[in-house]
């Protein structure tokens, strides 16, 4: 995927995150898609790594791969910062 696929990806993901795991979070929209792209990346890798499929572009299993690795990035986030 292209970096502008990563971006929009990474913001769809972002806002679906935190719409499964409400909380007052800094960094607007900024931080929103940093989280979501982050998040991508890290529910691609776990998913690879127990041999669960990647993150190949915007199909449901990879949304949904990119989701729940956002939601522990957003998780991981929120025990740091507070």
């Amino acid at each position: 995927m292209g970096l502008i696929s990563w971006i929009i990806l990474g913001l769809i993901v972002g806002i679906l995150a935190k719409w499964f795991m409400p909380g007052k979070d800094g960094g607007g929209f900024i931080m929103t898609v940093i989280l979501g792209v982050v998040g991508a990346l890290v529910g691609g890798y776990i998913s690879s790594f127990f041999g669960l499929g990647t993150v190949t572009g915007f199909n449901f299993k990879s949304l949904i791969i990119a989701i729940l690795g956002s939601m522990l990035v957003l998780f991981i986030y929120r025990k740091i910062k507070s």
